[in-house]
């Protein structure tokens, strides 16, 4: 029996317990607190088990740390109850937890909250339902059958169904079947025709996908000496970190495939991260294919219940292959042997949004050294920090640079937009020799993919007589025009504008106002005007809003429904196409223009990664990059796949001006509705952190945000650069314990930032 609060504290006085309890607290408290271990629970009090404990006359939940002889402090309250019957979080679990909570500067509970699913935290629970089975022979059934057909047809309209069923039947599937209602059904139950029985029902979204078995195939020589060293670190059950880097189509994911077979012959599990749910659906119809066993599926679309019974199966070793996006990483995996983060260098693999802002990617290596498991990263353009730490040791480095099959590499070229818009006297989309490829394949029956990473139909509407932009009320940025609702949306907190102004707001002028810039929505329409017939498809966040979209969308274009896919990045993420044979790169340079370090780096992963897309089959490819800067080493370099020139000069600049791999950013930001404020709290901090860094660290000044208001929050950050992370954590830990924290601002601590201008 639980106690209440009140009571929990009248008894506390003069009581001794024979352990106690250091508890992680679900509340914005950043330490632990020690409590007493009842008798009646010592049994199910263990560490990760979840409890309800006596806060300031309020019980309140959190997470058993530490099980110890003695407390921090006395007198201490007894643990009111064990809300979970087992540790939901383990061993293992908890102490990468206790990793990242000091490397990304973050409290514990948001951690822990990060870690373990709100399902699995508000005990979403198994789904029940009642299955009725036949309690005698079927000859019996089919006697009593006839014997009550007349005077009672609705048992014997139950019992025709249920003497056709297997072994049993839903009761609502029985009820629906017969047009009965249940009272006929406890009739037959209390006379011993039919039993019901309570089962757990699987809310696995793939429980109805059907799959048939595919066999290995034969690795070619580098794919073999890849293979090869990844089975010698499974072999020794030590820690390895193995970079795989193949250029697009080389077959990594055959190896990947071939090392969770050993794995599994070991009787150890997987983890696979994969970019985002985009990959997904591909990815899990060739494992499901391949491997006879449950592969639990994790990614942000599953339902509460759904992402409750994967994460049971794995937590009790029912699955032993988990694939999934970056909160996969956190699954807890029985035995686990090996973790695979496919296409590493994505950015989605970094939490930004929320603290703890980690990156999947360094997560998974710091685990794979915890629990002594082999760490494959592949990717065709990997990121400068995996590619700096293979050529230092640190990774093992596995080149792929050829296509199994004879598949070859795509044709590019590069087309300078500026003769294009010449020759059309004006704008277009599209350049000659896109639109020339486009017609060849429409007559060849084959298909293209073009690229544009901005959605909407224009990316801004401007006044001629001011020039000012139309922005979002809310936020510092301008709003697309979206034609398909004929409305203007910002992009950053989703608020419309209905209708679209005329005339300048702000100065009333005559003339209207004129649209700018180009999205996917105006580049699907263009080529419809040019080609009436063609079939079009779109993939952006307004074509993918609900559940099951991109499989929707992928399906649909694998089967041939479609002649081209317009998308943005979401069409660069690994997917496999063997119809496509022309892939058209539209604005490649957009991003260049982002002051930030990594811009390069993004641009050249971008392109080269959709024009990875063209010729995966046995059909030759072309690749066609539109470009205002035609003479941009990234750009050049991209369109030749050429990685290494690519890192060769661009690492070279980072050391130049200290960025990472060179050197650890840490970004740290203020959010609030009162700007000064926010600037204040930034210049307090700006200010003590400047007296508790050594030399060797760069203290950039606070800047506003490169979206200085977003949800009507002014924010502003500053970088902190040097060459460890730790002592500008500790240095910012100092901030929090001995500044006065203002509650109207939120502050966010971001260790190697995605990109230090936003």
């Amino acid at each position: 029996m639980e106690s209440s609060p009140a009571t929990a504290e009248k008894q506390v006085k003069g009581r001794q317990f024979r352990r106690y309890a250091s508890i992680v607290l679900d509340l914005a408290l950043d330490k632990t607190l020690d409590y007493g271990i009842p008798e009646n629970l010592e049994a199910q009090i263990r560490r990760g088990t979840r409890v309800a404990v006596p806060v300031r006359g309020h019980l309140r939940y959190g997470y058993v740390l530490e099980i110890k002889d003695h407390p921090a402090f006395s007198p201490v309250l007894p643990i009111a109850k064990a809300i979970s019957n087992e540790e939901l979080i383990t061993d293992a679990l908890f102490d990468l937890s206790l990793w990242m909570a000091r490397y990304y500067c973050t409290p514990l509970n948001l951690v822990l909250k990060t870690v373990l699913p709100a399902s699995i935290r508000k005990d979403v629970g198994h789904k029940q339902q009642l299955y009725v089975i036949r309690a005698k022979s079927r000859e019996e059934l089919r006697e009593h059958c006839i014997a009550v057909r007349e005077k009672y047809p609705s048992r014997a309209a139950l019992l025709e169904v249920m003497l056709k069923v297997r072994k049993g039947i839903f009761l609502s599937e029985l009820l629906e079947m017969a047009e009965a209602t249940r009272s006929p059904v406890e009739t037959l139950v209390k006379q011993g025709f039919l039993n019901i029985d309570i089962v757990r029902v699987d809310r696995s979204p793939l429980i109805d996908e059907e799959y048939f078995l595919t066999k290995r195939k034969v690795l070619n020589n580098e794919q073999q000496d890849a293979y090869g060293q990844i089975v010698d670190t499974l072999e020794k059950h030590a820690f390895g970190a193995h970079l795989l880097f193949g250029v697009t189509g080389s077959g990594k994911t055959e190896v990947y495939m071939q090392a969770i077979e050993k794995a599994l012959e070991q009787g150890r599990g997987t983890i696979m991260l994969v970019p985002e749910i985009s990959l997904t659906p591909q990815t899990i119809e060739r494992f499901r294919s391949r491997f006879d066993c449950y592969i639990a599926v994790l990614h942000h679309r599953l339902s509460a219940g759904e992402r409750y019974d994967e994460w049971y199966k794995i937590k009790h070793g029912e699955a032993k292959i988990v694939i999934g996006a970056r909160s996969a990483i956190f699954s807890p995996v029985k035995d686990l042997g090996l973790i695979i983060v496919d296409e590493e260098h994505e950015q989605s693999y970094k939490q930004s949004d929320e603290m703890p802002c980690y990156n999947a990617r360094d997560v998974a290596v710091m685990r794979g050294k915890m629990e002594e498991a082999a760490v494959i990263m592949g990717s065709a353009t990997p990121s400068l920090e995996s590619y700096y730490n293979a050529s230092i040791g640190k990774y093992k480095l596995n080149r792929l640079t050829a296509r199994p099959d004879a598949a070859q590499i795509p044709s590019v070229a590069i087309v300078d937009m500026k003769n294009e818009y010449k020759k059309a006297q004006g704008y277009t989309n599209f350049s000659e020799q896109l639109l020339d490829g486009i017609k060849r394949r429409l007559t060849d029956g084959e298909q293209t993919i073009l690229f544009l990473n901005r959605r909407g139909y224009h990316t801004s509407l401007i006044c001629q007589g001011c020039g000012k932009t139309i922005q979002c009320d809310h936020c510092d940025v301008a709003m697309t025009f979206h034609k398909s609702c004929n409305n203007l949306s910002c992009h950053l907190c989703g608020y419309t504008l209905t209708p679209v102004p005329k005339n300048c707001p702000s100065c009333q002028h005559s003339e209207p106002m004129r649209f700018k810039g180009v999205g996917t929505e105006q580049v699907e329409k263009s080529l419809h005007a040019i080609f009436p017939e063609i079939r079009t498809l779109r993939v952006d966040a307004d074509t993918t809003r609900h559940k099951g979209s991109h499989q929707k969308l992928f399906r649909e274009f694998g089967t041939g429904k479609a002649d081209v896919l317009i998308g943005t990045q979401m069409v660069a993420k690994g997917l496999h196409f063997p119809l496509v044979t022309l892939v058209g790169v539209l604005n490649s340079d957009a991003a260049l223009n982002i002051p930030d370090f990594r811009s390069a780096e993004t641009v050249f992963q971008l392109i080269t990664q959709v024009a990875g897309r063209a010729g995966r089959g046995v059909l030759a490819g072309d690749v066609v990059i539109q470009t205002c800067m035609p003479d941009n080493q990234t750009i050049i370099h991209a369109s030749k796949q050429d990685y290494e020139a690519f890192y060769s000069e661009e690492i070279t600049t980072r050391e130049m001006f200290g960025f990472p791999p060179h050197a650890t950013i840490v970004k740290v930001s203020f959010s609030g509705e009162q700007e000064e404020r926010v600037r204040s709290q930034a210049q307090k901090w700006h200010r003590y952190i400047a007296t508790r860094l050594t030399q060797e660290y760069t203290l950039h000044p606070v800047v506003p945000a490169g979206y200085a208001r977003v949800k009507n929050h002014f924010r502003f950050h500053f970088l902190i650069r040097g060459p460890k992370v730790m002592p500008i954590n500790t240095a910012i830990e100092g901030c929090k314990k001995e500044l006065h924290t203002d509650s109207k601002v939120k502050t966010a601590i971001d260790v190697n930032p995605l990109s230090t201008y936003f």
